[in-house]
C-alpha cells in the first residue's frame, strides 16, 4: 500500500470509528511527536480489507506485557506502542530497532477483557484460556476509553474461546482464564516466575491494581478463590 493510499484509508477509517482515539496520525504514522514514525510500518497497512478500528491505545515507553505485566516488551529508541482494537481483534504493535513486534489477540480467543488504572500508567488486559496480555496505555488515557474498549471486546467474545497457538511468550498458568497461585496449588509446574510479584497490589510502575472488570484476579491479592466471569468456582465438590 502506497503512502498516499495508506493516508486516504486512515482518514476514512478514523472518520468512521466510534471513538476519537482512532486518529489519522496514529493509523498512518503521521504523529508530530514521532518524526520517524511511532512504528516502522503504519498500523493501517496491517488491517484487513474490511477490518475497522474502534479504539486505539498508545504508549511511548512501554509495550506489551506477555503473561505478566513485568514481562513487558518495550519500544526501542524513539519508537512507541499502538494497540488497535478492531471489530475482529486487538492488534498490539511495538516499535523495535529494525522492525515492529506484532501480537494479535482475536476476540473469539478472549475469555475476559478488563483494565487497571495506576499512578504512572494504565493497562488494558486480555485473557485467553491459557495466556494473558497486558497492553500498556499512557497515564492520560481516560478511564472511559479503557472501559469502552474492554466492553467492546467482551461483547465479541465466544462462549467457547479458542486458544492462541502462536508461541508469543504470553503463556501463564491459569484455570478458566484466571491466574493460579503456586502457593495455593503446590506441585503445579511451569508457573511464570514473575507471577508472585504481581499479587502485591502496587509496584514500581505505580499500578494500584484497581480492576474495573467483573472478575477478581490474582493481582487483587486473593489467590484462594478461583473465579470465572465474576462467579466463584466451588472446588469442594459440594
Amino acid at each position: 500500500m502506497s503512502d498516499g493510499n495508506a493516508l486516504d484509508r486512515a482518514m476514512t477509517l478514523a472518520e468512521m470509528a466510534p471513538h476519537p482515539s482512532v486518529t489519522v496520525g496514529v493509523l498512518a504514522s503521521r504523529e508530530e511527536a514521532f518524526p520517524e514514525g511511532r512504528l516502522h510500518r503504519p498500523p493501517v497497512t496491517r488491517l484487513g480489507g474490511t477490518e475497522a478500528p474502534a479504539y486505539v491505545l498508545t504508549n511511548e515507553k512501554r509495550g506489551i506485557g506477555l503473561g505478566t505485566k513485568r514481562n513487558t516488551t518495550k519500544p526501542s529508541g524513539d519508537r512507541g506502542t499502538a494497540v488497535v482494537v478492531t471489530d475482529r481483534r486487538t492488534l498490539c504493535l511495538v516499535g523495535g530497532g529494525e522492525e515492529d513486534s506484532v501480537i494479535e489477540v482475536p476476540h473469539d480467543s478472549v475469555v475476559e477483557a478488563s483494565y487497571h488504572t495506576g499512578l504512572l500508567a494504565n493497562r488494558f488486559v486480555l485473557r485467553t484460556p491459557r495466556k494473558q496480555y497486558h497492553c500498556w496505555a499512557k497515564r492520560s488515557t481516560s478511564e472511559s476509553l479503557l472501559s469502552a474498549a474492554a466492553e467492546y471486546v467482551e461483547e465479541r467474545t465466544s462462549e467457547t474461546p479458542d486458544e492462541i497457538e502462536t508461541d508469543d511468550g504470553a503463556n501463564q498458568l491459569t484455570y478458566r482464564g484466571q491466574p493460579i497461585s503456586r502457593e495455593n496449588h503446590p506441585g503445579v509446574p511451569d508457573e511464570p516466575p514473575a507471577d508472585s510479584a504481581e499479587s502485591d497490589g502496587a509496584d514500581s510502575d505505580g499500578d494500584e491494581s484497581r480492576d474495573r472488570s467483573d472478575a477478581t484476579s490474582a493481582e487483587d491479592g486473593d489467590d484462594s478463590r478461583i473465579q470465572y466471569r465474576g462467579k466463584t468456582i466451588d472446588r469442594s465438590g459440594n
